[in-house]
């Protein structure tokens, strides 16, 4: 390849990136408005609601760990600390190093804790450290509750 076709090449790249570059971040504000909006719906007390935003939000990202937990605070809520508990486990890898602001946070049934974040997907806590202390509620409220 001549010098000039490589130049080319990576002006191209480079315009593609820019271009993707506010479409991705458009992206991430549309998924935190979705859990922020899904997060409403808990606080308010509409679990069936919000369980189809966060459902929605984990068919396009499937390992999400916020919509992750906060479904399993509705799960919570509906006794169904099994799959809270799975739905857990299944964000904790997620989560890893994921930082958020958590500018609002609930608690659902006492057990699990739901929280709202920021749009700019940024922040100082560590969503790992929040996963692994709902999954530790969630494990005792089990243990006294079978079948559940």
């Amino acid at each position: 390849m001549s010098k000039m076709t490589v130049r080319i090449l990576v002006l191209l790249m480079l315009m593609c990136l820019a271009a993707a570059g506010p479409a991705l971040a458009q992206g991430d504000a549309a998924v935190a408005a979705k859990i922020n909006a899904g997060y409403d719906l808990l606080e308010q007390g509409k679990y069936a609601e919000a369980r189809k935003v966060y459902e929605e939000v984990l068919k396009q990202h499937p390992d999400h760990p916020l919509a992750l937990n906060n479904l399993a605070a509705i799960s919570c809520e509906q006794g169904k600390y099994r799959e809270a508990l799975a739905l857990l486990k299944r964000a904790l890898p997620q989560a890893a190093g994921y930082k958020i602001t958590l500018n609002r946070v609930c608690s659902v049934e006492g057990v699990c804790a739901a929280y709202r974040m920021s749009a700019d997907n940024s922040g100082q806590e560590n969503l790992e450290d929040v996963i692994k202390s709902n999954i530790v509620m969630v494990s005792m409220a089990a243990g006294g509750r079978p079948g559940k």
